[in-house]
């Protein structure tokens, strides 16, 4: 047998039909429906069922079949909890959060527009980066797992595949804007909702899987039980992380502008949590059953290891569907992305350049083309991103609560929302660790490793991400003064006049 589960041959064809697809697809969708309304937020006229199939199809990137089973296999039913939540909980958040952004400010289109107006440019600058950090960081991760994958498969070229997925989704993204992306998201949720099931049930039938929990407390009692620290902390630590990246998250942000109505908004948000909570879930669990099997030697293959098991044969017609099915979440997240950051530049762009709308447009393909190169390079290296991802969180953490608070709350002035955030940066900076996770600025390097209990040194991360997240908390509450009133009701207009 071959030590890859298809032929290049099959695999090239694969690929090139199914980018083709969802590349004619987004640009007959489009035709006519090109103006910069639709392109920023398909023209706030997105229905409970498309926004619910948006949101789906856009989160789920191949990130899923990955990341919660490869977290479990180290930070157990902790890790997979906190995992699950933090990617399903901020869809519930952003209904109250999205229902008071439209409210307050109706003609908006994204997260940066009202940080400019009530936290002032400083704040503006930083939220900005770190939004556009984040998704491309996000971006380089779902090519370079796709491509990963791919090769897993069929040993294809890591480049040939970035390079196809990147032109393909190009073309109809930075054509049709959000409203194609939303289009393609409905077509692609329907593949991944079946062909996820399919996955799903078929790691659960398969023989060589036959577990039971008598087993997975013998083989794996570490990983569920109540008393292990690291899975807390993991828990927590991935909660943090993706619940605070969600909200600073562009593409998210243009779907809760799209929505028809705050009752579509509600609908559609609500029913993204209650679909996407149980799946996570599930794949989180499969890093365990992994464990429990012995079959957890890479774990970042661990859902492929239990469905495609080259000891007992496979099945071509399941690898293809499992290849389509990957190819659907990677497109379906990678324009999600490449839009938002694209909106991004359109929308703040004259802040920085004296430049019209069309024109900010023209620029923002040219970036979107250069930022997409740069990701080629990357994802066709082959590199861990895992690093960079975290980093990108922490800074979202440190900002979340002065921003999010700051929605809510007007005697927060501009001063403290950004220093708070500066000092939330400081603090998590100080204990994140370095690429080995055993050392970081402050713990090995400013002060000896010994001088810190094994709790603090051993669980570097999550204390980084504790410290990033809650002291801005603590800065805002001590130094908030009632004296500093901000008005709500004028960000309306002025948004409008900074356009």
């Amino acid at each position: 047998m071959s030590e890859f589960y298809l032929s290049q041959t099959i695999t090239i064809i694969t690929l090139i039909v199914t980018s083709i697809i969802f590349a004619g697809l987004g640009i007959y969708y489009s035709k006519g429906k090109t103006s910069i309304s639709s392109y920023l937020a398909a023209d706030r006229s997105i229905g409970r069922k498309s926004l619910t199939a948006s949101l789906i199809a856009s989160c789920f990137g191949v990130w899923i079949l990955i990341g919660p089973s490869e977290a479990a296999t180290w930070g157990g039913l902790g890790a997979v909890i906190g995992y699950a939540l933090g990617q399903a909980l901020p869809f519930l958040a952003l209904i109250t959060i999205g229902k008071r952004m439209r409210k307050i400010m109706p003609e908006g289109n994204s997260l940066t527009q009202f940080v400019l107006v009530r936290f002032g440019g400083a704040m503006f600058k930083l939220v900005l980066a770190l939004s556009v950090f984040y998704m491309f960081i996000y971006l380089c991760a779902e090519v370079t797992a796709i491509a990963k994958i791919v090769n897993l498969i069929s040993g294809f070229s890591l480049w040939k595949t970035s390079l196809l997925i990147i032109v393909s989704t190009l073309i109809y993204t930075l054509y049709g804007g959000l409203r194609a992306s939303i289009f393609t998201d409905k077509i692609q949720f329907i593949i991944i909702f079946i062909f996820l099931i399919i996955a799903i049930n078929q790691v659960f039938l398969a023989d060589n899987n036959s577990f039971s929990a008598e087993l997975i407390r013998e083989k794996a009692a570490t990983l569920i039980s109540g008393k292990y620290f690291y899975g807390y902390t993991a828990g927590i630590t991935f909660f943090i992380a993706v619940f605070a990246t969600n909200l600073f998250d562009q593409g998210v942000w243009q779907r809760v502008y799209a929505a028809k109505s705050d009752k579509d908004l509600t609908i559609g948000f609500a029913s993204a949590f209650f679909i996407i909570l149980p799946f996570l879930l599930v794949l989180g669990f499969f890093g365990i059953l992994a464990v429990t099997l012995g079959n957890a030697k890479d774990p970042s293959t661990v859902f492929f290891s239990l469905l495609l098991n080259p000891m007992t044969g496979y099945n071509s017609i399941l690898t293809i569907s499992i290849l389509v099915l990957s190819l659907s979440l990677v497109i379906s997240s990678i324009d999600t992305l490449i839009n938002a950051i694209s909106s991004l530049i359109i929308i703040n762009g004259n802040k920085f350049l004296h430049l019209g709308t069309k024109a900010l447009k023209t620029l923002s393909i040219y970036l979107i083309i250069i930022l997409s190169f740069i990701t080629f390079i990357i994802a066709s290296k082959g590199f861990s991103v895992l690093f960079m991802f975290l980093f990108a969180d922490l800074l979202c953490c440190a900002a979340v609560f002065p921003v999010f608070y700051g929605m809510f709350n007007k005697n927060i002035s501009k001063k403290l929302g950004f220093y708070s955030v500066l000092f939330g940066l400081a603090s998590g900076l100080l204990l994140f660790p370095d690429q080995t996770f055993s050392k970081s600025i402050l713990v090995g390097n400013i002060l000896p490793v010994i001088y810190f209990p094994n709790w603090i040194s051993s669980a570097l991360l999550f204390w980084s991400f504790i410290l990033a997240t809650f002291a801005p908390m603590v800065i805002v509450f001590l130094f908030n003064k009632k004296a500093n009133v901000f008005v709500f009701n004028k960000i309306a207009q002025q948004v409008k006049e900074i356009k």
